[in-house]
């Protein structure tokens, strides 16, 4: 059985580092190796022109000539990368008699060190090697991690960089473990991945006094996450990251299991139970619990599907945690008219039938639809309605007695974006009648508009229950 690789990061500031070779792995390897702070010397006939525009910015010298082994006189390094095999088999011996470690670009097992893929994050890098066994596969690799790890991750190690010495001589050895989870896992990293890097190094110095005096202080926060209209596949990253992490979740009636399977296995799980005119907790009784929750330290999750500022109540409940000095933050998701019209092949504008679309809601209030029919039955829009299904009726035959022609375009998504969805499409005369006769009770979203139209063509998602 082969021996391993044993993994390094090595320190090359002000080293002297040979490429020679001047082609596409050269080009590779260089921007890294001066951004290391190596003084790169590259020896070959010709050279890239990144490379000649280095060479002209003073960050690398270039000899234009062929390769001898006495270039590697002084180096640390050197990256074997021409054309010749027999002048790299040359460069790799003459290395190792010098005392430097050598790369050999065409044969792996010939080399003293291999390049990892790499992923970075400011400070923060995530090497990924196979031991030259699957170079396509670390690149795959590279390239998924480069999706799932946030840009942030960089100011959250440059923040712990900053206060590591501090912390190391202000909290004692045993207790410093659990501090910087805290730090990584609580609303100081949130504070960070939010933007608000200013507030985390107070937050920081705040917890590094506590910790100091023996106080440590636990501090709730409140993430307010859009879950999307039910395909889990259309949660962002940010909503996932924090699903992963909360201590105690609020969902909704309308919540996918799919979607609450991902939240952590450990975390408490509330039902909070929001569906038409059944609510399991009124909403002024989620506002407090949240505040409670937050308030006794736990990192709370309200799950909400679509986007919590559509037609979500996200305002109202994050101006109470404002006023009661909770931690908090939002997390955008697709909103139901985005989600259900692009699964459903309509798209909300396009520019020979909607050049504007608007979003309202069909609950009644006060027993009746307040809004605004003659702005609503106007051609050349698209007028997406929130919760329309019990309304339906009065939907329709107002949009015609305000204008709009009965053989108007209409069409009613159910549990749009997940493999129960149904559309019903047909028109402002005949559409309650069709929804009327489906049996599927999931929440509904109803679009009306010539996009509608559209449908027959660019429909394109085939749910399969």
């Amino acid at each position: 059985m082969p021996t391993a690789n044993y993994p390094v990061s090595l320190k090359l500031d002000g080293c002297r580092v040979l490429v020679a070779g001047g082609g596409r792995i050269a080009t590779r390897r260089i921007p890294r190796l001066l951004a290391a702070g190596a003084r790169v010397h590259v020896v070959a006939p010709e050279i890239a022109p990144d490379l000649r525009a280095a060479v002209d910015d003073d960050a690398l010298t270039w000899s234009a000539r062929a390769v001898d082994p006495a270039d590697i006189d002084g180096c640390r390094l050197v990256f074997a990368a021409t054309d010749d095999s027999a002048i790299n088999r040359e460069l790799a011996v003459a290395a190792r008699s010098r005392g430097a470690l050598v790369q050999r670009a065409d044969h792996a097992a010939d080399s003293d060190f291999l390049v990892p893929a790499l992923v970075e994050r400011g400070p923060l890098q995530i090497a990924i090697a196979s031991a030259a066994s699957a170079p396509s596969l670390t690149r795959r690799l590279r390239a998924r991690l480069e999706t799932l790890v946030p840009a942030a991750y960089g100011d959250l190690a440059r923040l712990a960089g900053g206060f590591r010495e501090a912390v190391r001589t202000r909290v004692p050895r045993e207790r410093r473990g659990a501090f910087w989870n805290r730090v990584f896992d609580g609303p100081i990293a949130e504070q960070v991945f939010a933007g608000r890097y200013e507030a985390a190094e107070r937050a920081l110095e705040t917890a590094l006094a506590d910790a100091h005096a023996g106080l440590e202080a636990v501090r709730g926060e409140v993430y307010l996450v859009g879950s999307g209209p039910g395909d889990p596949d259309l949660l962002t990253f940010r909503a996932l990251r924090l699903m992963q992490q909360a201590d105690v979740v609020l969902y909704d009636s309308l919540t996918a299991p799919e979607i609450l399977a991902l939240v952590a296995p450990e975390a408490e799980r509330v039902h909070v139970g929001k569906r038409a005119d059944r609510h399991t907790l009124a909403q002024s009784r989620i506002n407090t619990l949240m505040v409670e929750l937050a308030q006794a330290g736990r990192r709370v999750l309200r799950l909400k599907g679509g986007d919590p500022f559509v037609f979500g109540r996200g305002g109202e409940e994050i101006a109470e945690l404002a006023e009661a000095g909770v931690s908090f933050q939002i997390v955008p998701g697709v909103t139901a008219a985005n989600g259900c019209a692009a699964y459903a092949g309509i798209p909300l504008t396009h520019r020979d039938f909607a050049q504007s679309v608007i979003f309202v809601t069909g609950h009644l209030q006060a027993g009746e639809l307040k809004l605004s029919w003659p702005e609503l039955a106007r051609p050349g829009q698209t007028v997406v309605f929130y919760m329309g299904r019990r309304n339906l009726d009065i939907i329709c035959r107002s949009l015609t007695t305000h204008g709009l022609a009965s053989d108007w375009p209409a069409a009613m998504v159910i549990d749009g974006t997940t493999r129960q969805q149904r559309l019903i499409v047909g028109t402002l005369a005949d559409l309650p009648a069709r929804v009327a006769a489906e049996p599927a009770t999931g929440p509904a979203l109803l679009i009306v508009g010539e996009v509608v139209r559209l449908h027959d063509t660019l429909g394109w998602f085939e749910p399969t229950p």
